[in-house]
């Protein structure tokens, strides 16, 4: 049985369904039904992932029936991986704690890079690839899909593994999670489980309130209605 990471997990259960016979209801947008889903989660952050799963589809990519967003502006100390079935009225099926690189932050997550050795996470959206098993075990790659911001993914070995530093022990340890060489490392009870949804094609869209990537990528600023969000966004960072 598929896992949500059980903090609040009944209070979100008991949101969701609401939400979610809300939405079967009034017929909403592809965002409302995330919002749905993951009451939890920023609704811009899930604004921002729709618009760029109607981008990726406007640039002549194959629509995919999941996705995963991660928000790296939330600390790694409480979940910020979502993993939804986006088909009809879209389903949560995973809601998790995810790290980041150690070079991108303690618990805070505040430097990204797109540049090999730089141990430091990507932002932006990915295609999830095939998968192996490697030193981190069950492990899957991922195609940076955003020339400058994610692009040299396959070249830094960046691939969504699990690690046993990604847990709650953890952060009752350290007020953090441990962090990765710059992978999107999940809980190694629930990894081979994500991957498995996750491998072959599916899209998975990292956010940072970062200025230039708002403003620049070619998923977040493909029609002037989809742009107009991304601007908004860059204009409140200083």
């Amino acid at each position: 049985m598929r896992r949500i990471f059980p903090l609040l997990l009944p209070a979100i259960a008991l949101m969701s369904a609401t939400l979610a016979s809300t939405v079967q209801a009034s017929g909403l947008t592809m965002a409302d039904r995330l919002q749905a889903a993951a009451p939890d989660a920023d609704p811009v952050v899930l604004q921002l992932a729709a618009n760029a799963l109607t981008c990726a589809t406007a640039h002549g990519m194959t629509p995919s029936p999941r996705l995963a967003v991660i928000d790296y502006s939330r600390a790694s100390s409480t979940p910020r991986l979502w993993v939804f079935d986006i088909r009809e009225e879209g389903r949560l099926l995973y809601r998790e704690l995810v790290a980041h690189g150690k070079n991108t932050g303690d618990n805070m997550a505040r430097h990204f890079s797109n540049d090999e050795g730089s141990l430091q996470t990507s932002i932006g959206l990915f295609r999830t690839m095939d998968t192996y098993t490697g030193g981190n075990g069950y492990s899957m790659r991922m195609d940076g899909l955003e020339p400058g911001f994610n692009d040299q993914a396959l070249k830094r070995y960046i691939v969504m593994h699990g690690a046993p530093y990604v847990n709650e022990d953890t952060v009752r340890k350290l007020g953090r999670l441990g962090r990765s060489w710059g992978c999107p490392a999940v809980r190694s009870g629930v990894a081979r489980q994500i991957i498995d949804t996750l491998k072959g094609g599916q899209f998975v869209f990292s956010y940072y309130p970062d200025k230039k990537w708002l403003s620049r990528s070619r998923f977040l600023n493909c029609t002037p209605s989809v742009a107009q969000l991304s601007r908004r966004q860059a204009e409140r960072i200083n």
